[in-house]
């Protein structure tokens, strides 16, 4: 893989020209217009870091705790599906480049290997899974206590996903899922065409609140609500025994027209960031962008696009390198800001761009 990989968009340049069209437009596109998939990106720019100066960071960390557990850089692996459309071994690979940089991989429902597979892929690495609840709740039983028994560290419950969004490049390309490719954490198998109108049999559609006290009944790991992006909900999600929740829009792929992740991080983490640990997830392309997030309240940030587009570029060593550049620009960052970890990053060093 060349050495002229610079920033992330160099990984999403390489990325787009080893990749189908198809799988490559799935990976990067959004639903409907993609204005919530553009605006995700286009909201830190309405964002100015506030530097201090003459602040000794001669000894500065990445390092941020999230749900009891010590990362080395304030970006999770977020959880990303059909990982071998991007690379064979899939989230093997990111599991295992996740685990080399020291941080959470988050592994989804729709992987192509099981909890137990992930985890002899990176033993002893900090891991997540994210549920998609099914109709079955036998089968999300089952599955939930997979997860647990294979030694994962929290269950993220993706709420945001009653319906498939609808993704027109997907429709326009007729794109299909591989015929070989293993889902084996759905209760039912996915139609290769049409697999959004699929997905929605494999999903509750019916799902509330109250819900949610089942599962915490059924889960003994803490349990990170998925898609929140009102005051109002966050507070939910705080009531119902959320640990920690992410201020999330499915990257832009479910309802388009919502407002931008950055742009309503400051009204949950108002409403619930002394109750919970809030988490931002939404067009992270570098690391001056973590550092907004941080500076808007966030504990942490996930980034799923960028790691894919390392790993389609270059497997697991394309992925690591992704997170390696994050890291490096997070530290650079910290240091120009004048802080010595990202829990010194606070909303005194940002402020809203001039119009």
């Amino acid at each position: 893989m060349s050495d002229r990989h610079v920033n992330v968009d160099d990984f999403e340049e390489t990325a787009r020209g080893r990749l189908e069209a198809g799988a490559y437009d799935y990976i990067a596109g959004g639903a409907g217009d993609e204005h919530t998939l553009r605006a995700n990106a286009d909201a830190f720019s309405r964002w100015e870091l506030r530097p201090r100066v003459l602040v000794d960071v001669g000894n500065v960390s990445t390092a941020v705790t999230v749900l009891g557990t010590e990362v080395a850089l304030p970006v999770l692996v977020a959880p990303t599906a059909f990982q071998r459309l991007a690379a064979p071994d899939g989230e093997l690979a990111t599991a295992r480049a996740a685990a080399a940089a020291g941080t959470v991989m988050t592994l989804s429902t729709l992987s192509s290997v099981t909890p137990a597979e992930l985890a002899t892929a990176a033993p002893g690495a900090p891991r997540w899974f994210q549920l998609y609840w099914s109709r079955d709740r036998g089968f999300t039983r089952e599955l939930v206590q997979a997860a647990t028994d294979a030694g994962f560290a929290a269950l993220m419950l993706t709420v945001d996903l009653p319906v498939a969004g609808r993704r027109e490049r997907d429709l326009r390309a007729g794109f299909a899922l591989p015929a070989d490719l293993p889902l084996p954490n759905l209760p039912i198998r996915l139609q290769r065409e049409d697999f959004h109108a699929a997905l929605h049999a494999a999903v509750d559609d019916t799902l509330t609140w109250r819900d949610l006290e089942w599962l915490r009944s059924a889960c003994p790991l803490p349990l990170v609500v998925k898609g929140i992006l009102t005051a109002e909900d966050a507070l939910l999600a705080a009531e119902h025994g959320a640990a920690a929740l992410v201020v999330s829009n499915h990257g832009g792929r479910q309802l388009d027209g919502v407002s931008a992740t950055l742009d309503v991080l400051p009204e949950v983490v108002e409403a619930v960031g002394e109750r919970v640990e809030v988490l931002f997830d939404g067009g992270i392309r570098r690391g001056v962008d973590v550092l907004k997030a941080l500076a808007l309240g966030a504990r942490s940030t996930l980034s799923g696009r960028a790691v894919l587009w390392g790993l389609a570029a270059g497997g697991e060593e394309g992925a690591a390198r992704v997170l390696a550049l994050l890291r490096g620009e997070i530290e650079l960052g910290l240091k120009l800001l004048g802080c010595r970890s990202p829990e010194g990053v606070t909303q005194s060093h940002v402020r809203r761009a001039a119009l």
